[in-house]
């Protein structure tokens, strides 16, 4: 997470809570997506029973203002630890109101890998960075991982380490190699989807445990990912979340299908692994991607928040991108 979990102070206020930071964020996307907001409030503090409470525009206690056009901004005079904060998590707030989303994270070494090469990542990055995981899938409708992640790590992709509803979770599998019986299939604790290649939903029925199978089209790597995301769309499922493994936010990513990217890094070594990120073999600096990323701190790992659509992220590009907001906190 961006904000130490201990109470700082201002003057002689005491600065909300992580806790109570998390609750106007859950708040505000709440109120964003249902369109609750009246036209006339304008400015927020964060409250710890009800996330979000109005104050006048002049109020110290203002920590948020909602623009129309531009969504949820914080105010220039917020202390810098409950920024932080809001600068991570309001953007995905924003950007799911006005549009689909989609978002890759990785946590890895230093070196680059997520896990030994016998599959062991449990866990890679710190409690922060877990904690954070555990924030995005509570913003996001749904969390997506790949096959591998379920076969190696039997995830549950639940919502624990902190308040929030759980998503919608989803397991890419082509070609049906996992097990019902793993957790994620056959626990209840939310709606669960299995996708597969769809010539297989004639001799695998509707149902996978207690998941819903659903058929995608095969493209020439693997399944269609521009069409799955369609038909998540269809779903009313706008902001996924993609968790893993590195195939898989890979893929994605090579078919510009990522809004962004954050890449967790701990200060480990592995020496060798599973890599985080694949992407076919470039033989010039000047081909490859070269990001603008917002740098947060969580705890001992670093996460490098990477907006693919705004931050002028491209192929063949050189030089970085002075336009993003680089910080550490």
């Amino acid at each position: 997470m961006p904000a130490s979990e201990t109470v700082t102070t201002r003057g002689n206020a005491a600065e909300p809570t992580p806790e109570t930071l998390w609750a106007a964020v859950l708040t505000a996307a709440r109120w964003t997506r249902a369109d609750e907001l009246e036209p006339e409030l304008r400015t927020f503090a964060a409250d710890p029973a009800d996330g979000l409470r109005a104050v006048a525009d002049t109020s110290p206690e203002g920590l948020l203002r909602r623009d129309p056009s531009l969504g949820w901004i914080t105010r220039a005079s917020t202390a810098p630890v409950a920024r932080a904060f809001f600068d991570l998590y309001l953007p995905i707030c924003n950007a799911a109101a006005r549009s689909t989303l989609t978002i890759g994270h990785l946590g890895q070494s230093l070196d680059g890998y997520i896990a030994t090469t016998s599959g062991d990542s449990d866990y890679v990055t710190g409690p922060d960075n877990l904690r954070h995981l555990h924030r995005m899938r509570a913003l996001c409708d749904a969390v997506l991982v790949g096959a591998e992640t379920v076969a190696m790590d039997d995830p549950q992709l639940t919502v624990r380490r902190c308040a929030g509803d759980n998503p919608v979770r989803i397991v890419l599998d082509p070609q049906l190699r996992l097990r019902a019986a793993h957790g994620v299939f056959t626990d209840g604790a939310a709606t669960t989807l299995l996708v597969c290649d769809e010539t297989h939903l004639e001799r695998a029925g509707q149902q996978f445990g207690d998941a819903e199978l659903v058929g995608i089209a095969m493209g020439q790597d693997g399944l269609d990912l521009r069409s799955l995301l369609t038909a998540l769309h269809a779903r009313k499922l706008r902001s996924i979340f993609i968790e893993g493994g590195g195939k898989t936010v890979s893929a994605f990513l090579e078919q510009d299908l990522l809004d962004r990217l954050q890449i967790a890094i701990a200060p480990l070594v592995m020496g060798a692994g599973r890599a985080g990120i694949h992407l076919p073999a470039r033989e010039h600096l000047a081909d490859c991607m070269r990001l603008s990323p917002r740098v947060f701190s969580m705890g001992d790992d670093i996460l490098f928040d990477c907006d693919l659509r705004n931050a002028g992220a491209t192929m063949a590009m050189a030089q970085p991108s002075t336009s993003a907001s680089h910080r550490i906190v």
